[in-house]
Parts: C-alpha cells; structure tokens; sequence
C-alpha cells in the first residue's frame, strides 16, 4: 500500500496530464505520426501512476484491514485531548498523536491543540516516529515458538530505549537503522495534517526513535496489534501523556506481559513506563543507567505512580 502514489499527488499528476491531453489535441499543425507519440506517451504515465482511477484503500476510508480493527482519527483525538488535559507535567503543551498497525502502517494522526500549528509542526513525523518504534521493537506471546521467543511476550517503550543507544551500549546504532521515510512525511496538502485525510494515513512512516513517547497497543488477550506515539512536549511528558492515551483507547492489556519496568524496576503494574536511574558520569559524557534502559529525568517530571496500571 506504501508503494502507490498518494491520492493528493494522484489527483495533481490526473490533472497535469488530462491538460497535456487537452493541449495535444488543440495542435493542428502537428502530424499525424507526433499526436499519436504524444498519446502513447501521456497514457502509459497515466497507467504507470494509477491517475486512471485507481481505488486505494485509503480513499474509502479503510486504510489497511488492521487498522479497521484500530480506533481511527476521532477516537485518538479525544483520547489525546483527555490525556493532554489530565497530564500537566513538562511545558503544559499541547500534542500530536499517531497510531499505526502491527505492519507499521499509519492508521490515524491527530493534535489536540486549536488548530495544527497549536503544537510544535515538527512533533508531528516525531509521534509517527515514535508509534513506528515501540511497535516494531515489541512482542507479544506469539512470538515463543521452537525453544526462542518471548513467552510472554515483551513490550519495550520508545523511553527503554535511551540508554541502550547510546555510545558503547548494546543497541547504539539502532536509531539510524530504519530512516523515516520524507516523502510519506512530508506530502502536501499541510492543511490536512492531523485531520482524517492526513497524507501519512495508508502509508509506511518508518523511522526509530529513542526517548519517551512511544507505547505499543496490546488488545485483549495481551496481543500486540500496533503502536502509539505522542509528541509536543519534554520527552518524559509526551511518554506519561501516551500513556494516557493507550489506556483510554483501552489498549493496554498487557496483564502478563513482560517490561524492563517490570523486570529492572520493580514495577509489574507499569511494565513498558519510563524508568529515572541514570546517574552522573564521574568519567563525563552520557549518565550511567542502572538498567541499562533507564531515561534522563525531564524538567517538571511527572509522577508515574499516578498513571493508570495496565489491563489485565
């Protein structure tokens, strides 16, 4: 589905096109031999980018099938709205959220500010970023087969992540691994980010990011079915604020699922939360974490035994 020309592009190349079409045959001192050229031409570019009325799946609103069964723009704007207001850690500001499918494909992108330039414009890649992440770096108990796997499965949030990618830890690196793509980012019109017609609905976003923000969806029976990322704020801020998120889309069944929280942090109520054990340096540079997934602590943290325990 990433692969296709998005409908925005698809409608401008039709346009173009059908002009070129208009103006060839207006051309009656051309030969015969040079109008037929042209059409051959004009037609197999129609055909080769689709603008002959392809169907998408993303122009009838049905994205993907996994993002049928994930809420769609006005769930995650509510719920975004809501955790915004209850979570008043960091600057206070307001955000952006994405959610994507198990396959990384965006399912649904909102703000809860005013209008789109109410939160930082560039949050926007960064909450796809960090949705993209915690899904592609998270298992469920599916994934136990054959003596290897999880058997429980094991949910790493994007927060987990900070120390393990740092200069000479076991993961550094892993941020450069997989580029978010601009094109999908960056498609215009600007006027339709954050609504329903988002350009990055239906597409493969991509990119890994390293600090809080970013939580995977488990549904019921602790399955992974996706990922959500929040940003707009301090890094500890947008993770307590996805943390909302996730519980009132009532996508946190992760009752047995396995987290560093839980495995490092003493904490098997918050499995995949953020974790503040990164202590100075003596040697200069990057704190040393505990855990070895521990997050720097932001200005005005907020307290994590007040966020809501997973679902069983």
């Amino acid at each position: 589905m990433g692969d296709h020309v998005h409908p925005s592009k698809n409608r401008r190349i039709r346009k173009t096109l059908l002009s070129f079409f208009a103006t060839i045959t207006k051309l009656k001192d051309s030969n015969m031999s040079q109008r037929r050229l042209f059409f051959r031409t004009a037609t197999i570019v129609l055909s080769l980018t689709g603008a002959t009325g392809t169907a998408y799946a993303w122009d009838d609103g049905n994205h993907s099938s996994e993002c049928e069964s994930l809420p769609g723009h006005s769930a995650l704007q509510s719920a975004l709205a809501a955790a915004t207001v209850a979570e008043t850690s960091g600057l206070n500001n307001q955000n952006w959220a994405t959610i994507v499918d198990r396959d990384g494909v965006v399912c649904a992108v909102a703000f809860s500010g005013g209008n789109r330039g109410a939160q930082w414009p560039g949050s926007r890649v960064i909450s796809a970023q960090k949705a993209n992440t915690a899904n592609a770096f998270s298992l469920d108990a599916s994934s136990n087969s054959g003596g290897s796997g999880q058997p429980n499965g094991l949910s790493l949030s994007t927060a987990n992540l900070y120390s393990a990618v740092q200069p000479g830890g076991s993961l550094y690196g892993l941020q450069a691994s997989n580029p978010v793509s601009t094109e999908v980012a960056y498609q215009e019109p600007s006027s339709d980010y954050g609504t329903e017609k988002d350009p990055m609905v239906g597409q493969k976003i991509g990119g890994v990011n390293v600090f809080g923000g970013g939580l995977a969806l488990y549904a019921k029976g602790d399955k992974i079915v996706g990922g959500v990322g929040v940003s707009g704020d301090t890094s500890c801020a947008d993770h307590d604020v996805a943390w909302r998120v996730r519980n009132l889309l009532g996508l946190d069944h992760l009752g047995s699922v396995a987290g560093v929280a839980a495995l490092f942090a003493g904490d098997p109520k918050h499995p995949d939360n953020i974790i503040y054990d990164i202590t100075a340096n003596p040697y200069g540079g990057t704190g040393i974490s505990t855990s070895g997934f521990g997050h720097p602590t932001c200005l005005n943290p907020g307290n994590q035994a007040k966020l809501p325990p997973v679902s069983p």
